[in-house]
């Protein structure tokens, strides 16, 4: 070997050692930084002429299993769907409260039926009537205040989803973006390791939205596929599309045009069922909220507003009523119609006849709500009908709840125990997916940076530094001897 070939190979030498000094140092500062791909460089003989001259980099590789990373990330909007029909179950539980819950539903019918009873035992007694008459205001505005947090979560929802959809397009562009600046990176022969990972980033932040799996295009482009087959980005990226509502009420459903739905391309997509291709994510888990969860919700609720309006309108149960009147419990003030369900819990109302806050006489709850003159003080004979129709078996005429002769106290019993079934089946599946997301992205950052097996690496890289070094002073310690001669 000449001088000149041993000066070669030590330099190149010290370079390749030095790049790989830097790419440990970069694998070990950023081992728990999400979407970083740990780096190695790829070395290959440099010869001119048939000689040896050393070694040269060809390049920066980034290590990653692309097909772990897919079913991460699949696996993370799985995740992320269960949470959040959960989380929205558990809140629909607490807003219909458990029987120990102070202003629970169940609570309040409680306390309409005592109310009843006492004043059946002291019906001369006007406080004791308002008390009657007061708890029956009371589970009125129950059922209006539970109505309105439902809808409060229908509207918080499609405000979500009208954020998501805005990160989802931005992401999107920015995917775009990095394809063409990596492709132009990777032509020019720069490291593009740093754009893969920014890009792996905003690709991971998508999959929680939308399953997505990630296919590799020429130069390093990629392109995105919900696991259902939508195209959302390969060279162009889809844009989504939504209106965001300010008021949800209980009659706007996405069928009725009232409520957006949601667009690729300007093209309607299914957000539920086996139509839907962004089912599993917190995407379409918004819409299930929005549109399926808190709508199901809604509807158990106004029947139980039914069946306690139906109960109190009975025929024969007031004999001063007469037949199309409402009882003592009304559809904002009128008759209740069976046409016009949906939503009658946040529309039910006490009778004005009673309530003195609207103009009406607390008697007539003894005397009855068509009376029109003061009767007997001491007759209880309507109040105790009022109060035994409260706790009598009745058929459930509504279909949002199971066909099954109840009391009232047993339909809200019965409400209570469908949400808490449906809550606990979703906290089931959240448990499962959350693990499955939580061994395959155990298993991604097992195959990435091993800050062990990195420093071993860099002991090898200093010894391999330290022997070029040593090269280059024994020629430089020959060229000065050549010199002094």
């Amino acid at each position: 070997m000449s001088v000149t070939s041993a000066l070669a190979s030590a330099l190149t030498g010290i370079q390749a050692t030095s790049r790989q000094a830097e790419a440990i140092s970069s694998n070990v500062a950023n081992a728990t930084t999400p979407g970083y791909g740990k780096r190695s460089v790829a070395l290959a003989a440099l010869s001119v002429g048939g000689t040896g001259q050393g070694v040269r980099v060809t390049g920066i590789r980034r290590d990653i299993d692309q097909f772990l990373i897919n079913d991460r990330r699949v696996a993370q909007s799985a995740a992320d769907d269960r949470e959040t029909r959960s989380s929205f179950l558990k809140r629909l539980e607490e807003i219909i409260g458990t029987p120990e819950t102070t202003g629970s539903l169940t609570a309040r019918i409680g306390a309409l039926d005592k109310a009843l009873l006492e004043a059946a035992s002291r019906p001369e007694s006007e406080a004791r009537l308002a008390a009657a008459v007061s708890a029956a205001s009371d589970l009125a505005l129950g059922l209006n205040q539970a109505s309105d947090a439902i809808q409060a979560e229908r509207a918080k929802a499609d405000s979500q989803i009208a954020g998501a959809v805005g990160t989802l397009n931005t992401a999107l562009q920015q995917v775009q973006d990095l394809n063409t600046q990596i492709r132009s990176f990777t032509g020019a022969g720069r490291d593009v390791s740093a754009l893969l990972d920014q890009r792996q980033q905003i690709i991971d932040e998508i999959s929680g939205l939308v399953p997505v799996r990630e296919i590799a295009r020429d130069h390093n482009h990629v392109a995105l596929i919900t696991t259902g087959g939508a195209v959302l980005l390969d060279g162009t990226a889809g844009q989504f599309g939504f209106t965001a509502v300010h008021t949800v009420v209980p009659e706007m459903t996405q069928a009725s045009g009232g409520l957006s739905g949601l667009t690729l391309n300007g093209r309607p997509m299914a957000t539920a069922g086996e139509a839907s291709l962004i089912s599993g994510g917190e995407l379409s888990a918004l819409f299930a909220v929005r549109d399926d969860l808190a709508t199901e919700g809604q509807a158990r609720l106004d029947a139980l507003a039914r069946d306690l309006v139906e109960r109190f309108s009975a025929a024969g149960l007031d004999p001063t009523l007469t037949p199309g009147t409402p009882g003592l419990f009304t559809d904002s003030g009128g008759a209740f119609s069976a046409t016009n369900e949906a939503g009658l819990s946040s529309r039910l109302s006490v009778n004005a006849r009673v309530d003195p806050a609207q103009g009406g006489l607390v008697t007539r709850l003894r005397d009855g709500l068509g009376a029109t003159a003061t009767g007997p003080s001491g007759n209880a004979g309507l109040l105790l009908a009022l109060s035994n129709v409260l706790g009598a078996a009745r058929p459930t005429a509504s279909a949002a709840l199971p066909a099954a002769s109840r009391s009232l106290a047993g339909l809200a019993s019965d409400l209570l125990s469908l949400t808490s079934t449906d809550r606990l089946s979703a906290d089931s599946e959240t448990a499962y997916t959350a693990a499955r997301y939580a061994a395959l992205d155990e298993m991604e950052r097992a195959g990435g940076v091993d800050t062990d097996e990195e420093m071993q690496a860099l002991l090898v890289i200093e010894k391999t530094y330290a022997a070029n070094a040593k090269v280059l002073q024994t020629v430089n310690d020959m060229i000065n001897t050549l010199l002094e001669l």
